[in-house]
């Protein structure tokens, strides 16, 4: 017995100094990398991620990224992207480790990595144990994972603010709730920068070749000016940076019958708010029309999610609903009284596309928009592929932007499962990069971090010509969403 004991105490010890050994090859790894972007929020972290850190790319500093959303990716930094490898196809938020050593070897200025936790103490130990950002992003609040996060807005917004970094920076798009954030940043003594989308121009968002939203944009221009690349520089290198494959898309099909049918994949956007922004958007810029139709496709694991897809459909004002997937009864029974009528109950646990999409596309005269919302698994995933297989609409159409976007000069898409070149070790280029400011975490400071001390100033460095933050934002600890800032050139 007195064995079995010892062998225990020596299998605790051995352990113990492994653990040791892991995580002070973890934090080396994180101080190699001076800054370290960490993208969370309820919707648009994926776009998000590639746009910051296109935006960085495009001012010539050495980024490395990484996303989570529909499909996770680690982006290199020539922008070559691979899927990122999970055992037995589990997301698991220690992968983090492997993600940071990886970036750790191109020596980058800057890491962008989505936060994949969604109970607020596995985020609180995504940020302190394993990215400890230096600048974070809480991108908006939203009407999602209320069972983890809630039950409230309210709830959700302070769960979010653990990603936080203390003694940092955090850069939020968020309006509604922007008091309960910054006072949960003057806790951490975080600085709290609002992201003004009115900054945005309409010009400037014609310039991408998918859609996105003025908020994505405005974060990552903010981040780019909190690292010193100039707004044109940081435009162009989201221009050309890929977007993500859960992207707000409109593909344009010819049904079996011959009619045209315009289709929108709304499925990311998988929270009420977000959809009806989404599907407003598209209508706007003209890519999608009337009449128009929904799909909403359930699961039974998301009956609260179903209901509320059920609950806007007055505000989408469709001449169909069709309700495919399990259980159909939950979102038709959302549906007010007065649109219930056009309900079409097409769901089914195992019914296939083959059965139920003849009839949904019969249903729909030519010229039909078609706008896909919900969840994407199970039934969702089968509508995709069966339309996939329909030839594309090549004929003119009216529908588009009144406005044609600017021409963009787009890299060719490179192959995400090709081998990647070794990173290049060229630094940003002075003519086109503002000086770049170290942000080391506080607990690699010595003597801790002084709030009033430009970043990367420490003993054996030289004083920075920076004082104060560049751009708009002046030396001030955050901007409010209702302070005004004039436009930039």
């Amino acid at each position: 017995m007195l064995y079995l004991y010892f062998v225990l105490l020596i299998s605790g010890a051995a352990l113990l100094i492994a653990g040791i050994v892991e995580q002070r090859r973890h934090y080396a790894a994180l101080h190699a990398i001076p800054t370290r972007v960490l993208v969370n929020g309820i919707r648009g972290k994926s776009s998000i991620t590639r746009l910051c850190a296109g935006a960085l790319r495009g001012g010539d500093l050495v980024t490395v990224a990484k996303t989570t959303g529909t499909a996770a990716r680690f982006i290199h930094p020539d922008a070559t992207e691979e899927p990122v490898y999970r055992k037995f196809g589990i997301a698991n938020v220690v992968e983090q480790i492997g993600i940071v050593r990886r970036a750790a070897s191109y020596r980058p200025h800057a890491l962008v990595i989505e936060c994949m936790a969604v109970m607020p103490a596995l985020q609180e130990v995504n940020q302190s144990k394993l990215i400890r950002s230096t600048i974070g992003i809480l991108c908006n609040v939203r009407e999602d994972h209320l069972a983890e996060m809630g039950p409230t807005l309210d709830d959700v917004a302070r769960s979010l603010c653990r990603s936080m970094p203390e003694d940092g920076i955090c850069v939020t798009a968020e309006k509604d709730r922007f008091a309960i954030l910054q006072e949960e940043a003057d806790a951490r003594n975080c600085r709290l920068v609002y992201a003004d989308p009115d900054t945005v121009s309409d010009d400037e968002l014609r310039g991408f070749s998918w859609f996105t939203f003025k908020e994505n944009v405005a974060i990552a221009l903010v981040v780019a000016e909190l690292l010193g690349v100039e707004r044109s520089v940081a435009l162009q290198g989201m221009y050309d940076a890929p977007p993500d494959p859960g992207v707000l898309s409109v593909e344009r099909y010819v049904t079996p019958t011959g009619n045209r049918l315009a289709f929108a994949n709304v499925f990311a956007a998988n929270d009420p708010e977000s959809t009806l922004m989404n599907v407003n958007q598209l209508l706007d810029l003209g890519a999608i029309g009337r009449p128009l139709n929904v799909v909403i496709n359930c699961r039974p694991d998301r009956v609260e999610r179903n209901g509320q897809m059920g609950e806007i459909i007055p505000d989408l004002k469709p001449e169909h609903v069709f309700v495919i997937g399990h259980p159909a009864k939950s979102a038709i029974d959302a549906v007010p009284a007065e649109w219930r009528d056009r309900a079409v109950d097409l769901g089914g646990e195992k019914r296939a596309a083959e059965e139920f999409m003849p009839v949904m596309l019969d249903a729909m005269p030519d010229g039909s928009s078609l706008v896909a919302i919900g969840n994407i698994h199970g039934q969702g995933e089968e509508l995709l592929e069966f339309l996939a297989e329909l030839p594309a609409d090549d004929t003119p159409t009216t529908t588009g932007p009144q406005t044609p976007p600017r021409a963009v000069v787009q890299p060719a898409r490179p192959d995400p499962y090709a081998a990647h070149p070794m990173a290049y070790e060229e630094g940003p280029q002075p003519a086109r990069t503002a000086e770049f400011p170290s942000l080391p975490h506080p607990a690699s400071a010595p003597g801790g971090w002084n709030p009033s001390a430009p970043y990367g100033s420490g003993p054996g460095e030289p004083e920075p010509e920076l004082t104060e933050w560049p751009g708009r934002f002046g030396p001030t600890r955050h901007d409010g969403p209702d302070a005004r800032r004039p436009r930039q050139p």
